[in-house]
């Protein structure tokens, strides 16, 4: 990949890596940093990288820079943390704020298979290759998030 090459898909897509990690993790400047350590291992990496599959290359070194990042900010909370859940009987009217709120009670690999299928418009053998999962998982995964989803937001005192 070329300088000017890889210009390009900064250009082309940083905003879409940085709106599927902001949707993970929820904090604007840990996405940020998932994007430029994203960028950078591209560029330390661009020799070896063809610019024809950066796209996929970039979103895999994200999910991963993600997942990396939400393991090690675990292993530094604390157990006795509060975490506060989100009272069900609150009324929506936003359908939006009722989707983000399903999106969150994923568990993190359905949520990021269902943000790279619907949100990002990736196919199956896609997802698959920048999760490290199988086309069938990726499938399994999609489809219990759906159901997971339709489940929640089906329960008509979710939405009203």
């Amino acid at each position: 990949m070329t300088a000017l090459e890889y210009n390009t898909c900064v250009d082309q897509y940083a905003d879409g890596i940085y709106r599927f990690i902001l949707h993970n993790i929820k904090n604007e400047d840990d996405a940020r940093d998932v994007v430029q350590d994203t960028f950078e291992k591209c560029w330390r990496n661009h020799e070896n990288v063809q610019y024809e599959k950066a796209k996929s290359y970039l979103f895999t070194t994200a999910h991963h820079t993600m997942i990396d990042r939400i393991r090690k900010s675990s292993r530094q909370e604390l157990l006795s943390e509060n975490h506060e859940e989100p009272s069900h009987s609150k009324h929506y009217s936003d359908l939006k704020n009722v989707l983000k709120l399903a999106l969150d009670k994923l568990p993190a690999i359905q949520k990021s298979v269902i943000l790279l299928r619907d949100y990002e418009g990736y196919d199956y053998k896609e997802i698959g290759e920048i999760t490290g999962l199988s086309e069938s998982q990726v499938k399994v995964y999609i489809y219990r998030g759906r159901v997971a989803l339709k489940e929640f937001i089906g329960s008509l005192s979710n939405v009203i």
